[in-house]
Order: C-alpha cells, then structure tokens, then sequence
C-alpha cells in the first residue's frame, strides 16, 4: 500500500464568501414591483388582494432558502442574526431545524 493512508477524510477548504455588487439594486427593484402591485389593488382591483397577500408567504420561503444557503455557505448564526436585526438564538430557532 505505498504509505497513504486511506482512512483519513478529504480536508475540504472553508467556501468563500462571495460579494454580489448588484443586490441592492435587485432589491430595488423588487421592492419597487410590490409597492406597485399594492397600488394596482388599491385602485380597485380586489381579485388581486389573494395574489398580493400570497407575497408575503413566498417571501417567507425565500429567506429561508438564503438563510440556509448562507449558512452552508458559512456563516454563523450570529451573522446571519445581526443582519436580520435578531438575536443569534431568534435566528437559529427559526431556521435551524431540520430542513
């Protein structure tokens, strides 16, 4: 067995933390795309009121898919919980369990 040790579990390096300059304006933007879509309801459209309020339910989910990826992309707990306005313990409660 010319001396390497089989046993020994592959080192992965810590992933890198990547910096994404257009977020911000994507924010913007998305923000912009539900205050219009609240105005367009308010304007009469009611069918739409079940469409906007569902928003909130698919933004629920997408923080939760950031947080989780940002957390195998590792960050800690209490990052994430400082950037959120949270305590480490609030955010780990609220999206540490088992996925």
């Amino acid at each position: 067995m010319n001396g390497v040790n089989n046993h020994l579990t592959p080192v992965r390096p810590a992933p890198r933390r990547r910096t994404v300059v257009e977020n911000d304006e994507f924010a913007a933007f998305t923000r912009r795309i539900i205050a219009a879509h609240g105005r367009r309801v308010a304007t009469g459209d009611v069918e739409a009121l079940r469409d906007l309020v569902a928003l909130s339910e698919t933004l629920d989910n997408a923080i939760g898919q950031a947080v989780i990826g940002l957390r195998a992309f590792g960050y800690s707990w209490a990052e994430i919980g400082t950037r959120l306005g949270i305590s480490r313990q609030a955010a780990q409660q609220r999206w540490g369990g088992t996925p």
